[in-house]
């Protein structure tokens, strides 16, 4: 039997009124719009669900520091801990809980204190490292900041992807890929979500980074992020190769795209229309991207303001004010990531160039975002994956120490698009190892920026496997309100 005429015999029942349910009504509607029923026009919402009540985001620029931020280091602070330096983190406060194999051999836990200064920050009083994160501080009151963040995972590998899929287990649709299958795209000349690699400038202890943190998982292809690289062409291939010119390259991707729709039309698999709808995107992003790229237009204060490194490509300054652009062009969620934060050794030489590449771009996203009249509806997230250890891993001096993964308690921060804006959420004890106040699982963090971008939690779901699958999963997530302007 012919492999096609297989398939179609082997369709369900369910699989085939699935397909057909939106055939009478989507002919209906192209009857009564003629030809502005286009595919041009459905190109960027053909599969988006829309928001299920008015969002008060429409956009959000995701900084993922890779590798788990020291929370008392930065956002979470511990002056107690000064009069416990050198002394062993008490059972009581750890009470059995789950170490790694780096650290659970070790004959001692001794307290690191922070060598940082911290002061309070803005009208909220936000106490934090203001030493090495000045730019910020001044931004205060703008941010909403989130100290009891928590999570099951303790190793980097499940733990970032259960902060971008809601999930230990791989192949869950990301933050991103949610975003667009829920909101579609403002722009068909770009894609929906993209996602920026940032180089540190220290490289001491960098996790790896790969393309299943940005995948569409169980959702339709044409969801999952576009990375752009930092050198040569930001898309491989976006170019036509020498001697090619666009009418030649276009004539090219008609003939592919009709031989796809006669494969769509014999077998019926989704993915084959996502590779059709994904050749049209390459083609007008061959008009649309070099522009986006060329950061020389941006004015000098820009620059002024971002800092000099947003001039050097692949730097965090460079890839927040790319974001910036992608935002303000359409695109509807911008995924960067961050390496080296991942401090099991060298806190006192790592942490101060790690705040130096973050510190001033993110401020001035801040300001940008404003001037433009956009901070209001786009959300900036900051975070990682986990926390660190207020003990030592390794060895312990005033000027250097390491931390270990603590998945217990750790801080993050959300900034525009409808977070509460001067909230600070959430209170540790005094060693920042356990949550004594409004602990904030990721799942009703994931919770609460679903709501921000206009979809309840539990009701935003895709059918995969005969279950109505969403991002927070089976848990029992909330919205916290106290996050929400």
């Amino acid at each position: 039997m012919d492999p096609f005429q297989e398939y179609q015999r082997l369709m369900t029942r369910r699989q085939m009124f699935g397909r057909g349910k939106n055939v009478l009504g989507g002919a209906a509607l192209a009857s009564l719009l003629g030809d502005a029923f286009t595919s041009q026009a459905l190109a960027s919402n053909i599969s988006a669900q829309g928001p299920q009540f008015p969002p008060k985001a429409k956009r959000v620029i995701y900084l993922h520091m890779v590798g788990g931020p020291a929370q008392m280091d930065l956002f979470d602070h511990k002056p107690q801990m000064q009069a416990y330096y050198d002394k062993d983190l008490p059972e009581s406060i750890r009470n059995g809980q789950r170490l790694t194999t780096m650290t659970s051999g070790q004959a001692r836990f001794p307290i690191a204190p922070s060598k940082f200064k911290f002061s309070a920050a803005g009208q909220c009083g936000m106490m934090m490292n203001t030493e090495l994160l000045p730019h910020l501080a001044g931004k205060a009151d703008d941010i909403c900041w989130m100290r009891s963040l928590h999570t099951e995972a303790i190793n980097h590998e499940p733990a970032i992807c259960a902060m971008q899929t809601g999930n230990q287990i791989t192949g869950r649709p990301c933050l991103g890929s949610w975003a667009s299958y829920g909101l579609g795209s403002m722009n068909s000349n770009l894609p929906t979500f993209v996602v920026l690699i940032a180089t540190p400038t220290n490289r001491e202890q960098e996790q790896a980074i790969s393309s299943r943190l940005w995948s569409s998982g169980y959702l339709p292809g044409e969801h999952a992020g576009v990375s752009f690289r930092s050198k040569g062409d930001p898309i491989l291939f976006i170019n036509n190769p020498p001697g090619v010119p666009d009418s030649v390259r276009k004539r090219t991707l008609d003939g592919l795209n009709a031989l796809n729709e006669i494969n769509y039309q014999a077998v019926g698999d989704p993915e084959i229309q996502t590779r059709i709808k994904q050749y049209e995107m390459a083609f007008r992003m061959q008009a649309s991207v070099p522009e986006l790229t060329d950061i020389a237009s941006e004015p000098d204060h820009i620059f002024k303001l971002y800092g000099e490194e947003a001039k050097k490509p692949g730097s965090f300054a460079n890839s927040v004010l790319m974001a910036r652009r992608l935002a303000e062009r359409g695109v509807r969620f911008v995924q960067i990531y961050h390496n080296n934060w991942d401090h099991h050794s060298n806190v006192g030489g790592r942490m101060p160039s790690q705040c130096k590449d973050v510190d001033q771009p993110c401020a001035a996203l801040i300001e940008d975002l404003k001037q433009r009249g956009m901070f209001e509806d786009t959300l900036i997230i900051w975070g990682g994956e986990f926390g660190r250890t207020i003990y030592s891993q390794g060895g312990l001096t005033k000027e250097n120490y390491g931390r270990d993964h603590h998945p217990r308690c750790f801080s993050m921060w959300m900034a525009g698009g409808g977070a509460k804006g001067g909230t600070i959420y959430g209170e540790t004890d005094d060693f920042s190892y356990n949550i004594v106040e409004n602990p904030l699982h990721i799942s009703d963090f994931h919770a609460t920026v679903l709501h921000l971008l206009g979809f309840h939690f539990d009701r935003f779901s895709y059918k995969f496997q005969g279950l109505d699958s969403k991002l927070t999963g089976i848990n029992h997530a909330k919205v916290v309100q106290q996050l929400l302007a």
